[in-house]
């Protein structure tokens, strides 16, 4: 109990611990980070299902497809998180070996080191699995042809003194007439 009054072993472990709670901090971040593409992904998802009933033809297709690199992503995304949080709770459980230790006066160096390394795996798992979520984020994005060839539509359209170019990619693309803006 002589320990648990000695101040200055007391701030030597709170400045060990210092580490590893910024090293929470930043897997906090990061699941902040991974949370809001999951809440984008479901967004869309939710975008797609409500044009999915109306669909035929080649878009249903497209929309399937979408569909499923949709559901793809957020797997990856929901398992990215599950093994970030993992990671975080292992730094929390490393933090309390610490003043454990610490309180006890017990050698707890090979706990803390092995939860040191399952947290900094854990973590290196959830990001191979973002790196994965995005990689087919990215290889899957494409602007629709009719949308690339409106460059020479909206130029011709403004020489004439006529729409906008939002007007002019509504129209295109089948959304009507918007409000006309200035630019």
């Amino acid at each position: 109990m002589n320990d648990l009054l000695n101040g200055s072993d007391m701030a030597r472990t709170i400045q060990l611990a210092i580490a590893p709670v910024f090293l929470l901090a930043g897997i906090g971040a990061f699941l902040n980070v991974i949370a809001g593409r999951l809440a984008r992904v479901v967004d869309r998802s939710r975008d797609i299902e409500a044009l999915h009933g109306a669909a035929r033809g080649a878009e249903r297709v497209r929309l399937v497809e979408e569909l499923r690199v949709i559901e793809k992503r957020m797997n990856l995304a929901s398992r990215a998180i599950y093994l970030g949080t993992a990671s975080g709770l292992a730094v929390c459980l490393l933090v309390i070996t610490l003043f454990v230790g610490e309180l006890i006066d017990f050698n707890l160096g090979d706990a803390i080191a092995v939860l040191f390394v399952v947290a900094i795996a854990l973590l290196a798992s959830a990001m191979v699995l973002f790196l994965r979520e995005t990689r087919i984020a990215v290889a899957v994005l494409h602007v629709r042809e009719e949308l690339l060839e409106l460059e020479g539509e909206i130029a011709a359209d403004q020489r004439r003194g006529g729409s906008s170019v939002a007007d002019t990619v509504r129209a295109k693309v089948g959304l009507g007439k918007g409000p006309r803006t200035r630019s």
